[in-house]
């Protein structure tokens, strides 16, 4: 199964439904199921920003699923189109440039799963018991 790594609180802003894009500075090709793990970073100065969403910041697990559905080249206008979906998730840097990684399909695991991360887009085998 394939895996993306996202700092926190970005990956459970994606896992409770407030963030449907995860930006890359590389295009993938890849489009299906993926798992959502959130990375052993947190960025700290971000909680604050998001005090008022309903998340649980995790770190070192895999914390759902969703299914990549395109990979969209950000331009300007796309950039303004996620500041009128929400600006306190999509305004926090400048995402022109980079690739905007569509997920759709959500879900969130009731009992995450601890897992050492990886850069890039990784592979994970589910114990088969």
């Amino acid at each position: 199964m394939k895996v993306l790594t996202i700092r926190e609180p970005w990956a459970s802003l994606i896992i409770e439904g407030y963030k449907n894009y995860e930006f890359r500075s590389w295009k993938t090709n890849y489009r299906g199921k993926i798992l959502i793990h959130s990375g052993l970073n947190i960025e700290k100065d971000n909680l604050v920003k998001f005090k008022d969403y309903d998340i649980n910041v995790q770190k070192g697990k895999i914390i759902g699923e969703a299914t990549l559905v395109d990979c969209i080249k950000v331009t300007e206008d796309f950039q303004n189109e996620l500041l009128k979906e929400d600006r306190i998730v999509y305004g926090q840097s400048d995402h022109d440039g980079t690739y905007a990684w569509k997920l759709e399909n959500v879900i969130k695991y009731d009992e995450p799963i601890s897992v050492k991360g990886k850069l890039g887009l990784w592979n994970y085998e589910f114990d088969k018991k």
